[in-house]
């Protein structure tokens, strides 16, 4: 595998990019990257026997075991009409590995304008209605597992203050998300944040980026969309939305402060994985870092560079 620091995330993808696409017969020619953040997302040009194409490259440590699910799941959804992207099934073998990076390939969706919170809630109310697929999903137990993998593997992007200070830090708030009195389990998707939701043209919305799908507590998909407000610029207006179109509101549940802190730890993991490669996670984790070791629960954070 190519090194974090002999080239950044963004050229290594593309190079994987260009080999793999060589390897089954794709145009990467004029492939555009659509987002850098724990999978390398690109969009190939059309064309009129496949359509278009998005290839996403992963970048977390236990991809390979988890993506063969992922992929399933999507299908199985997908052929149950839920409102979801669909595997590239033309593409036989999924997933593949080159590099030691783990690759899948999915149909574009064509998308226009932001979709709602309202929308979100919906998708997610109907989601969590879904009986469990017949497949070997994992159970989430352990929200925070890559963020401690990421801790004691990323030593030379964090000072040893910042790694014991993390590390006691995991260990508090899992202790802590054990003892959450949460609901029955459901099928989750577990990364339900609205950038993971794309209006079509139509106005319709489906649900992408399955990495995350487990069977757990409904409230880890619905935290997502508070947190958002809590950190990433959304709207009280915003966050009432969701919870009248889901059905409830997780504010009134007793466990929702411990919930927000574990997700907010959570959303550190990411930066620390990337920093070595990637500019903006290395702009990104000293502003989160700092907010959290202060205890600043209202801090600002970027999905990307502020303009």
């Amino acid at each position: 595998m190519k090194t974090m620091e002999a080239a950044s995330l963004a050229e290594e993808a593309f190079g994987i990019l260009r080999e793999v696409c060589a390897k089954i017969g794709l145009d990467a020619r004029g492939a555009r990257l659509l987002r850098l953040r724990s999978n390398a997302v690109f969009k190939l040009r059309g064309d009129t026997a496949r359509g278009e194409t998005v290839v996403r490259i992963a970048t977390a440590p236990d991809a390979l075991t988890r993506l063969p699910v992922v992929v399933a799941v999507a299908r199985w959804l997908a052929d149950r009409g839920f409102p979801t992207v669909r595997p590239a099934d033309e593409i036989a073998d999924q997933p593949m590995v080159h590099d030691g990076r783990v690759i899948t390939f999915w149909r574009y969706v064509p998308s226009r304008g932001r979709p709602t919170t309202r929308q979100l809630g919906r998708v997610l109310r109907s989601l969590h209605r879904e009986p469990v697929p017949p497949v070997g999903l994992r159970t989430l137990t352990d929200p925070l597992a890559e963020v401690r993998h990421a801790v004691e593997h990323r030593a030379e992007v964090l000072t040893a203050g910042q790694r014991s200070w993390l590390s006691d830090r995991i260990e508090e708030l899992t202790g802590r998300w054990r003892d959450l009195d949460t609901g029955s389990p459901v099928l989750l998707h577990g990364d339900a944040w609205i950038d993971n939701l794309l209006r079509c043209q139509d106005g319709h919305v489906v649900l992408c980026d399955w990495d995350g799908v487990a069977v757990g507590p409904r409230e880890w998909d619905l935290v997502h969309t508070y947190h958002g407000q809590r950190r990433f610029g959304l709207s009280a207006a915003d966050v009432d939305e969701f919870a009248r179109a889901y059905g409830s509101d997780l504010r009134l549940w007793p466990g929702y402060g411990t919930l927000m802190e574990v997700r907010d730890m959570y959303a550190v993991g990411i930066h620390i994985r990337n920093a070595s490669g990637d500019p903006f996670s290395r702009q990104e984790l000293p502003r989160r870092l700092d907010s959290l070791t202060r205890g600043d629960g209202h801090a600002r954070w970027y999905m990307a560079a502020p303009a």
